[in-house]
C-alpha cells in the first residue's frame, strides 16, 4: 500500500476530530503498535503513558477543542499547528478546577508508515496562554 502526503493529511485531521469528539481511543487507532513518542526534550515517552495524558486532558478539559491552524505534508510526515480552546473543568497539574476558558497552543509533528500508521510523534506545546488564564504561572515558564 502506498500511502501519499495528502494521505496522511487526512488522517492527522482524521485524528483531530477525534479528539473534537471526546475520542483518545479515535488517536491511538492510529498508531503503529510500536509508535515512538517524543517528549518536549526528545526523550522517548511509553504510548501507554501518552494515552494516560490525553485522557487526562479530558478530564481537566472535558470540552477541549482543537483547531488546525495550519497543516503541511511532506512525504511520510505531517506538521500541524493548533490551537486549543476548553474549559478548566478538573485539576491541570496541580490546578484545581476553576471554571475558566482557557487557550493554549501547539505544533505536532508526526511521521507514518506505509501502511498509514503513526511511527513517531512530537508534540511541542505552549502553555504560557492556559497558566496566564488560570492566575497560575509555574516557576520557569
Amino acid at each position: 500500500m502506498t500511502v501519499s502526503p495528502a494521505d496522511n493529511k487526512r488522517r492527522a485531521l482524521d485524528m483531530v476530530a477525534a479528539w473534537n469528539r471526546g475520542e483518545p481511543d479515535g488517536v491511538i487507532a492510529y498508531w503503529a503498535p510500536d509508535a515512538v513518542h517524543y517528549d518536549e526534550d526528545g526523550g522517548p515517552m511509553p504510548a501507554e503513558q501518552i494515552a494516560d495524558i490525553m485522557r487526562g486532558s479530558l478530564n481537566s478539559f472535558p470540552d477541549l477543542h482543537l483547531e488546525a491552524k495550519s497543516i503541511v505534508a511532506e512525504d511520510d510526515r505531517v506538521m500541524l499547528r493548533i490551537t486549543v480552546t476548553a474549559t478548566h473543568a478538573g485539576d491541570f497539574m496541580g490546578v484545581p478546577a476553576t471554571g475558566k476558558p482557557v487557550t493554549w497552543h501547539y505544533l505536532e509533528e508526526l511521521r507514518f508508515n506505509e501502511r498509514g500508521q503513526v511511527v513517531e510523534h512530537w508534540d511541542v506545546m505552549n502553555f504560557s496562554p492556559l497558566f496566564r488564564a488560570l492566575g497560575s504561572v509555574p516557576d520557569g515558564l
